[in-house]
């Protein structure tokens, strides 16, 4: 299972940094860390459960994972629902 460390950071277009991961089962992640995220300003991470492939993706809020985007993350924390969006039944 891919966790936190294998997220590939960048620069975002707003400050901070951000990073997408997408997995075989058709979901994926947005991790963000800025002035403007859910815990940025305090150092933790946003996730948002993105659902497609890289070049075709859409934020989604209707898995069991969760219904919105969780902020305030620590690394671990980010891991771990990295790991659960994994789990899911691949999309169709």
């Amino acid at each position: 299972m891919k966790n936190f460390y294998d997220l590939k950071f960048v620069n975002g277009s707003r400050g901070g940094t951000k990073s997408r991961l997408f997995f075989e089962n058709g979901y994926g992640v947005s991790v963000v860390r800025s002035d403007f995220s859910y815990g940025g300003p305090q150092g933790l991470f946003e996730l948002a459960v993105l659902e497609g492939t890289e070049q075709n993706f859409k934020i989604t809020y209707s898995t069991s994972v969760t219904g919105d985007v969780e902020g305030y993350l620590k690394e671990s924390q980010v891991t771990e629902l990295m790991n659960k969006i994994q789990s899911l039944p691949k999309k169709m």
